[in-house]
């Protein structure tokens, strides 16, 4: 009786203890479920509010943060700090045109990024330098992207999916995309590329990456110059730049200046006899008057 005394206190103790680690594990947690959003499990879903800004705390453990379709317009620099679980971030929708620096510093484990449809017009160099296990990055529909920075997927090494479609592109540097070396989807349709001389080691990158890199850019169309506008990006061979390679050599630079030797000499002697032909006429006019008169 008295051993079965002493252990009832340990049997009570029992539901206490899970009690106090439920409790430890809530606070662990963090914050709440922010007001206007919706929790389950490690998903925070706060799209469709007309946020004009995000939400001050979330819980710690938010592994899919989706602030979609909302009126957002710029970010604290930091507040993915204490985020260590996050994985997917949504984005998209909103009116961002730039992301502070060091945003995803805490947030090493983000492997999804949509940023699409807001109003970014630049991506700045180490602009996801943090982000290093990103896996897919989509900026499609920034209508106002006009410049991607040759540094501005620096660190990236794991991305597979990079989304450009439908901005403002009308050229991009092969340094952005060189870094990539995990790259197997890239859509670049819907930009007014400009498909001059500049724009040659892009598209022999390009074709050389097709294979292996799932692409739009079959669809991919030149804005310009006029005389390939409208051309599908991979319609463009070597045969297409070769007037950016053309040298003159020395014959052709004495060429050059012996024709525009000739064509000065022809204009002068035009000159002057245009204005022989005009003294005689002159001349003439005012002999016919004096023989009138």
């Amino acid at each position: 009786a008295g051993a079965g005394s002493r252990r009832r206190p340990a049997m009570l103790l029992g539901p206490w203890l899970v009690a106090a680690a439920a409790a430890a594990v809530a606070a662990g947690a963090g914050a709440g479920c922010p007001v206007l959003c919706t929790c389950r499990g490690q998903a925070v879903d706060c799209s469709g509010q007309r946020l004009f800004s995000v939400p001050p705390e979330l819980p710690l453990d938010t592994g899919n943060l989706s602030l979609a379709h909302n009126r957002i317009a710029s970010i604290p620099p930091g507040y993915l700090a204490c985020y260590g679980q996050l994985r997917a971030l949504d984005l998209r929708n909103n009116s961002l045109a730039a992301l502070p620096a060091g945003l995803f510093l805490g947030a090493r484990r983000l492997a999804h990024l949509d940023l699409s449809y807001n109003n970014f017009s630049l991506v700045a160099a180490d602009m996801f330098l943090e982000a290093s296990g990103l896996l897919r990055l989509d900026l499609s529909h920034n209508p106002g992207l006009r410049r991607v920075h040759p540094q501005a997927f620096r660190g990236l090494a794991q991305l597979r999916e990079l989304d450009l479609s439908y901005g403002g592109l009308s050229a991009i540097s092969l340094d952005a995309l060189e870094g990539l070396p995990g790259l197997v989807g890239l859509r670049l349709g819907g930009n007014p590329w400009v498909c001059g001389c500049a724009m040659e080691p892009f598209l022999k990158w390009l074709r050389g990456r097709i294979q292996r890199c799932a692409s739009d850019s079959q669809t991919a169309e030149c804005r310009a110059p006029p005389e390939v506008a409208g051309a599908p990006l991979l319609s463009l061979t070597e045969e297409s730049f070769q007037a950016c390679h053309l040298t003159l050599t020395l014959d052709d630079y004495l060429f050059i200046a012996f024709v525009g030797f000739v064509v000065s000499i022809a204009s002068v002697a035009t000159n002057f006899l245009l204005g022989i032909t005009a003294n005689c006429c002159h001349r003439w006019s005012k002999a016919s008057e004096d023989e009138d008169v």
